[in-house]
């Protein structure tokens, strides 16, 4: 393996890091479209920064670009608050308009400058060990390694300083005030540091690389766990195997390096969102088939119990006429109580067996005392997360 293929791996593995932890946040707000405004509406910014510095790789880049990237948000709230429009027409309306400004500015005053369009968008990461940062005469290695490493050096010592104020006004920005916190202040660093991170990364992997890694790692370990500390960890996992192997795949195909990682990100998030144990897709039909189940069961112990002195009721031969069920319905509903002992069956009569009987009031016991599922939906958001 060559000095220049580890220097890849290691710019785009730094990358990743440096992406899912804002965009783990982000995902948990919400707000994951506002990466992909971000991502584009930081072009004039770096152009604003070159016109006055001349200088391509000068740090003043990053801090205009920085302060285009809130900029955008604080437009695109602005104009969601006068509730005219939503959210994700707001972020539509923002940043297509930054973007084309960006690019006019590109075409009127810097037709002779190497500010490509598509390299912004696509980026290319075979490129990136050759642009070298030297100090005194010394090859230091390549200036996106430091760029990034800066970067996520500084993300993760704010993650660490504040991380349980970023827990608390991303899950309820009320108690955040209420304990002394600002969620305005949070609010806005997230998306100073969202900027900061996408623009750092630009010239080495291009925005749509950026807005994956971003999103995709957040969003496939938020199927996997309600852990904040753990969606991090495993948001970084994915992000960093997504770079390694996409690496890998982009060198064994001859193809686009990052459009080989952003690949293999979806084909993993596809994985996770029809498997996980949970929240997959295939879990979620099988759950929803199991209540279906169950509440035909318990609708079926309920007739019972009503009709305890109805036999013509609890004939086997007529119950799919009072319970308006299908043949194959009600035969499939009878087998699953027989087979759970809740019922016995005597000369085609039904009977509630006292395990039948138990389990029916439970069942409305439990209904009365939570039919107001907002009680289940709160204690649920108050154990998330918890970590």
């Amino acid at each position: 393996m060559s000095n220049a293929q580890i220097e890849i791996q290691l710019i785009a593995s730094m990358v990743a890091i440096a992406c899912a932890i804002p965009g783990t946040f982000l995902v948990l707000r919400k707000m994951a479209l506002i990466t992909d405004a971000i991502s584009h509406s930081i072009l004039p910014g770096i152009v604003i920064g070159f016109f006055i510095t001349h200088d391509l790789s000068s740090p003043l880049l990053i801090i205009l670009a920085a302060a285009s990237g809130v900029l955008t948000v604080v437009l695109v709230e602005f104009i969601q608050k006068t509730g005219l429009v939503k959210e994700d027409t707001a972020i539509g309306l923002v940043f297509p308009a930054l973007f084309s400004i960006g690019i006019i500015m590109i075409s009127k005053n810097a037709n002779d400058v190497h500010l490509d369009v598509d390299a912004v968008l696509l980026g290319e990461l075979a490129f990136a060990p050759f642009d070298r940062l030297t100090i005194g005469g010394a090859d230091i290695g390549p200036k996106s390694l430091w760029i990034i490493g800066t970067i996520l050096l500084i993300t993760i010592t704010l993650l660490f300083a504040f991380f349980k104020e970023l827990k608390v006004s991303t899950f309820d920005a009320g108690l955040a005030s209420a304990l002394g916190l600002s969620p305005v202040v949070m609010h806005y660093g997230l998306m100073t540091i969202s900027s900061i991170t996408t623009v750092g990364a630009f010239d080495a992997v291009g925005a749509i690389l950026v807005i994956a890694l971003m999103i995709a790692p957040a969003a496939t370990a938020y199927l996997l766990t309600n852990d904040l500390k753990k969606m991090l960890l495993l948001s970084v996992i994915f992000g960093v195997s997504s770079a390694i192997i996409g690496y890998w795949s982009a060198h064994a195909l001859d193809t686009s390096i990052s459009g080989s990682m952003t690949t293999i990100l979806g084909l993993i998030f596809l994985f996770v969102y029809l498997f996980a144990p949970n929240k997959g897709l295939f879990s979620v039909l099988y759950r929803q088939k199991q209540q279906r189940i169950e509440v035909s069961l318990l609708t079926f112990l309920l007739h019972l119990g009503n009709h305890n002195d109805d036999e013509s009721e609890r004939h086997v031969k007529h119950l799919n006429e009072h319970i308006n069920w299908q043949k194959v319905k009600a035969k499939s509903v009878l087998d699953l109580a027989l087979k759970n002992n809740m019922i016995t069956i005597e000369k085609d009569i039904i009977f509630l067996t006292e395990k039948g009987k138990n389990f029916t009031k439970e069942a409305i016991d439990y209904i009365l005392t939570n039919k107001n599922s907002e009680i289940e939906h709160m204690k649920d958001r108050f154990f998330l997360f918890r970590g």
